[in-house]
Parts: structure tokens; sequence; C-alpha cells
């Protein structure tokens, strides 16, 4: 059967798939309610995103169990967080099961490495140490990207900005030596998911039909990170984590500035950039989403076309763009932040 009968087979059962939950969810009330932290005004569906994990399992029906402990782990990860999209669990469930789940996936990321024999004995050591760093910014890397999940088709249209340089970056290794990365057909597969929620999501505010939940966010940051980490795996180069920069300096930097002001991180706020465009700036959701995307693959095709291929290059790249968006960040809440102030102290005169 050609190939692309096969897709269209599986965007179908993907559709088939999303329309059945938002049957299911609209049954048993998984909505989500606007409140004062919201940055949309109506209820909405909640947990829309379940397709990024149907997609993979779908993919694996298909395609074979190629990666069975990337699979395990997603489907943990997911799972809970779509238990906590159901009913509230407690953060210390939650985070327990994702290092739980980013253990197995660094259990997946070591077998193929060893398997195609990028890590050998000799750096059995490092490989533990890399891998216990690993597991902790992994699982903070995972909660950014749920942080950011705030409005219409910012996490669909984002995953698709770091996914498309993976596929790009996965063509150029076949092509140079015959061997890919990661399986072009789960990029592929992942790559029909996302774009089949973006069309129940990626709308103006008040049109989406359904949010990716936490099920969403969670899911396919999982499945984007055990990506990029079978990149650097085969690379042995971390600076491939500039494929996650734009998310990483708005999330990292809002968490600092939520500390200066000496405030409970577990609390819902509307603080980051994008929110702050939103809400305060009232640009559409769709333009903002649309920024992030822009924003991250320019900073991506950058480091893969225009940065030498050197590790002194892509550490200087890193470091370059870092900053850069750094100072965006910081000039960008200097000059608008007194915007949310004055939305807070209004809320505390109703």
């Amino acid at each position: 059967m050609p190939i692309w009968i096969t897709y269209l087979f599986i965007v179908a059962v993907l559709i088939a798939a999303e329309l059945l939950y938002f049957r299911i969810a609209d049954r048993f009330n998984i909505i989500d309610k606007p409140n004062a932290r919201s940055s949309h005004s109506s209820i909405v569906l909640r947990g829309g995103g379940i397709i990024f994990l149907i997609g993979v399992w779908v993919w694996s029906a298909f395609f074979g169990f190629q990666y069975p402990w990337m699979l395990a782990a997603v489907t943990l990860a997911a799972g809970i967080s779509f238990v906590d999209d159901v009913r509230s669990l407690p953060d210390s469930v939650r985070l327990v099961a994702q290092f739980l789940a980013m253990g197995l996936l660094i259990i997946q990321l070591f077998l193929c490495g060893r398997q195609q024999g990028f890590l050998t004995d000799s750096n059995l050591l490092m490989t533990i140490v890399f891998i216990v760093l690993a597991l902790i910014v992994c699982v903070g890397a995972t909660n950014i990207y749920n942080f950011m999940d705030g409005i219409n088709g910012i996490t669909g249209g984002y995953s698709l900005a770091v996914l498309v340089p993976l596929m790009l970056v996965n063509l150029r290794m076949k092509k140079e030596s015959g061997l890919e990365f990661i399986d072009s057909s789960l990029l592929n597969v992942v790559a029909l998911a996302l774009l089949v929620f973006c069309f129940f999501n990626f709308r103006p505010r008040g049109k989406a039909r359904c949010f990716a939940g936490d099920v969403g966010s969670v899911g396919i940051a999982f499945i984007l990170l055990f990506a990029i980490g079978m990149l650097i795996v085969r690379t042995q180069d971390v600076t491939w984590l500039t494929l996650l920069l734009v998310y990483g300096v708005d999330g990292c930097l809002t968490i600092v500035h939520r500390i200066l002001l000496h405030e409970n991180l577990g609390e819902a706020h509307r603080k980051h950039a994008y929110q702050l465009m939103a809400n305060e700036l009232k640009i559409g959701h769709v333009t903002v989403s649309l920024i992030y995307m822009a924003l991250q693959l320019a900073v991506s095709l950058g480091f893969i076309y225009l940065c030498p291929n050197t590790t002194l290059a892509h550490w200087l790249y890193l470091l370059g763009a870092l900053l850069l968006l750094s100072v965006a960040y910081v000039l960008f809440k200097k000059k608008y932040y007194h915007l949310h102030e004055e939305y807070l102290a209004s809320l505390k005169q109703k």
C-alpha cells in the first residue's frame, strides 16, 4: 500500500478520535471555565490535546512498536495529566509521575544510543551524569511547556515550529549519511496530529472548539523532548535545545520575575509575555501564536542553516540567541508590565 494512503488513513483515524473525544468531554463535562487568570471568556472543552497521545499509539500500531519505553513514558505523563484535567490532583502526584515518565524516556534514549553505537562503555560515567541532569532539566522543560499553554493556537503552533526543523534535520542527515536520528514516520504522524488539533484550536479568541489541556501540553512536550533527545544522542551536542529557546526564555524569566515578586509559583497567573500581548495589549490569539512560531522558526533555521557546524559556533549561537531573546523579554516587560499591574488593581477594587 502506498505510504500516502497510510497517512491519509491515519488522518481520518485522528479526526474521528478527536470528534469522539469531543462527545465524551461534553458528556462528562470536561470543560475549562474562565476565571480572572484566564485569557478566554467562554466555556470550552478541555483535553483536546489527547490527540497527541492517540497519535503516538496510532503510529506504533501502523509502523511497529519501535520505541516502547517512549510510548510508555508519554502514556504515563499524558495519562496522569488527563486525570488532572478531569479532577485536580496534588502537585506531588503529578511531579512524581512526570519524573517516572521522564526516567522511562531516558531509558529509551539510552537504549537507542547504545544500539546505534553513540553511547559506549568509555563514556558511561559521563552518560550517567548527563542522564541525571537531563531528568531534572526535562521535567522542568515539560512544566514550562505546560505553563505556556494559555491562548488559542500557541501549543499547537509552537509545537509545529519545533517539529518542522526536526524534520528538516532528519532529512538532511538521511541525505548526507543515509541514517536518520529518529524514524521519520513518527515525526510525520505527530505533525498530522498537531494539524488536526490546530484545526479545532488555532482560532481567534472565543472561537476555539477545544483547549489542549494538561494532557496535550505535557504529552506533546514529552514527544518533542524525546525527538530532541534522540538528536542530542546522535550528535553528542546539547545545543540542539536551541529548538526550544523561545519557550525557554519566556518560561524561565517569567518564573524569575514571579520569584522576585514573592509570588506562589503554584498559583495561576497572567504574567507571561504572550499573556500580556493577548490580554493587556489586546493582540489577537492567532497573531500572538504566529509571533511565537515565527520567532522559534527564525532561531531554529538560523541555527541549522547559518551557524557553522562546530561545537564553538553552536554554543556562541545559542548564547547569542539567548541573550537577544532575554533582552527583548526584559524590555517588553519594562514597557508594558504596568498594564498588568493596573489590571490586578482593578480586580482588588471589585
